[in-house]
């Protein structure tokens, strides 16, 4: 019984076109009895959305990670707690929990931009954050790109946010928009055993079905399965990398792409191979 996760970010064809670095970025920890993890997608027209993004990314996973150790009283040793918080309770402090960890994004980008003398608005970037336990998920989102939980067998794949999209093509709201808080989502789902992916907005045409926002089964079952079956974490990791810089997936979607997967498994997983993402 053990979480299980991978995470990467490949530029996409345009920027790698263009000599523009990836601007995005992702991040995770496991800690006890939870995973905690982020993405960030760097806005196009900001100078250093790259930075922005692992800057909001790794923020975010250190303040939730104080922000669970804080509610469960033992935030010294975050990596004892082999128990989740209860769900009611992590119900009850989601939207404060997060609300802080956007503020301690926030002011790490300020503490950025004062130190090179630019502007806040240089660093916007995305974000897409959450804690997953063996019983339940929270999770916030600001901006585009999805999350989407699985949990039994049985059960489907369940978007947890409608991407927040503007009034034209590519555009959104980012964690360093006025008054981002006002358009954060957050969301607390009870899920056993859950299969748990974020990903960013690269990856949206390929993966949901964007008239009704439904995601697409057989994007997901390979990545699920790659977690399950493939015995080693470098196997998993390398099977990741080769999907997200595959030609067949370039040849749909030419803009930068992260996917960050996570499962908690109860079973000891065997030694099958996935089968092709697309």
């Amino acid at each position: 019984m053990t979480w299980k996760a991978i995470v990467h970010s490949a530029i996409g064809t345009r920027h790698e076109q263009r000599g523009q670095p990836c601007q995005d970025y992702g991040c995770y920890r496991i800690a006890g009895s939870y995973l905690i993890g982020a993405i960030s997608d760097g806005a196009g027209s900001a100078k250093y959305s790259d930075v922005g993004a692992q800057i909001a990314s790794e923020l975010a996973v250190v303040a939730m990670a104080q922000g669970v150790g804080a509610i469960a009283e033992d935030d010294a040793s975050m990596e004892s707690l082999q128990d989740p918080i209860p769900f009611a309770e992590m119900e009850a402090q989601a939207t404060g929990l997060f609300e802080a960890v956007l503020a301690q994004v926030l002011d790490g980008l300020q503490q950025e931009t004062d130190a090179c003398g630019c502007e806040l608005g240089d660093f916007a970037c995305t974000l897409l954050a959450f804690i997953a336990t063996p019983d339940w998920v929270a999770a916030m989102q600001i901006g585009d790109g999805f999350m989407l939980l699985r949990g039994k067998d049985d059960e489907e794949y369940q978007l947890l946010f409608e991407p927040e999209k503007g009034e034209f093509i590519n555009e959104t709201v980012f964690a360093t928009s006025h008054k981002a808080v006002d358009y954060m989502g957050v969301c607390v789902q009870s899920v056993e055993s859950p299969f748990i992916c974020a990903a960013t907005d690269g990856l949206e045409r390929v993966a949901i079905r964007l008239h009704n926002w439904e995601p697409f089964a057989p994007f997901f079952q390979p990545f699920e399965a790659c977690l399950r079956k493939l015995p080693t974490k470098s196997e998993q990791e390398e099977y990741l990398q080769t999907f997200l810089a595959s030609d067949r997936l370039n040849a749909k979607t030419d803009d930068d792409k992260t996917l960050l997967i996570g499962l908690y498994d109860r079973e000891q997983g065997v030694t099958t191979e996935p089968s092709e993402g697309l």
